[in-house]
């Protein structure tokens, strides 16, 4: 594709300029994923050629920035400049346009029913590595397990109207309520959600909320793990989702979609039981395995 002119005053003809070839949109893409190292970015078919042509014209483009990992032999890992962290909402609205209208009816929705590739992605998710990120949901590791549960958001004007948005402050409630739980289980409690960090903050002073509550305003999270969004008065949101962390960022379990929101807190805390048995040192039982993915099917509560 040709590259339009300094002189050429539309933007969206410069930012095709950069990230118009679909590989060059794809690598940005599993870089934010946390795919920095060149074989690691062969995984998705592209071939060595091509995929160092491309990677050259994002570093020039100062979109990635490529950083000595190891000596000798001399290797490179690639990372997000401040303009590629600038494109991630970028990448968001694509997975999220995809999702709406090409995998899906263009309905909105702040759930998915457990066919849909959004059900199916979050699922594979199980095993993976969460990458670090700038700022980082996770911070220091200093619980066995992490439970992020991602939730539209508190005080939502029309989010009730959403199939599957009702129950946020629901959520987080109960999540307060059990926090000692967890906590017994060596695991701690994060919300994730696009608000602002001072509406977040107003809604844990309002609902006595005693633990974390991320922003992922940026969608850092949103595009390192591909979560599903949707969007409510033109703002992205996301779905809800709960994810079970460990203390090497490895997912050990999901729940998606959820349907009950109370009883997603209780299926949390199962899948926190399962990973704390398959990381016992005490023998096993045969079948018992060291991670899972849940999808709840039953109506919502309150």
């Amino acid at each position: 594709m040709t590259r339009r002119t300094p002189e050429d005053d539309c933007g969206v003809a410069h930012a095709v300029g950069v990230l118009g070839d679909a590989w060059s949109v794809l690598v940005l893409r599993d870089v934010a994923r946390g795919h920095r190292r060149f074989e690691q970015l062969l995984e998705s078919g592209i071939s060595r050629k091509v995929l160092a042509q491309r990677l050259a014209g994002l570093v020039e483009a100062d979109v990635l920035r490529r950083v000595r990992y190891r000596e000798r032999p001399e290797r490179f890992e690639y990372v997000l400049t401040a303009r590629g962290r600038a494109a991630l909402p970028v990448l968001a609205a694509l997975q999220e346009w995809g999702d709406t209208w090409l995998l899906g009816d263009g309905s909105t929705s702040a759930t998915a029913s457990a066919e849909t590739a959004e059900a199916h992605r979050v699922a594979a998710l199980v095993g993976r590595t969460v990458p670090a990120l700038d700022p980082d949901p996770l911070g220091p590791a200093g619980a066995a397990y992490a439970v992020l549960y991602c939730y539209p958001g508190s005080a939502l004007a029309g989010l009730d109207d959403v199939p599957g948005g009702a129950g946020c402050t629901l959520e987080s409630c109960t999540y307060r309520d059990r926090l000692d739980d967890f906590a017994a289980l060596g695991a701690r409690v994060l919300g994730v959600s696009t608000q602002r960090p001072e509406e977040q903050a107003e809604f844990a002073r309002r609902n006595r909320i005693q633990f974390p509550l991320v922003s992922d305003l940026d969608l850092g999270l949103a595009t390192a793990l591909r979560l599903p969004t949707f969007r409510l008065h033109g703002t992205p949101r996301l779905k809800r989702i709960t994810l079970v962390v460990d203390r090497d960022r490895v997912v050990r379990g999901t729940l998606f979609p959820i349907r009950d929101v109370t009883g997603s807190v209780e299926d949390a805390l199962t899948l926190v039981r399962a990973a704390v048995a398959a990381d016992s040192p005490a023998p096993r039982r045969s079948g018992q395995g060291k991670v899972h993915h849940v999808q709840p099917d039953v109506p919502v509560r309150g």
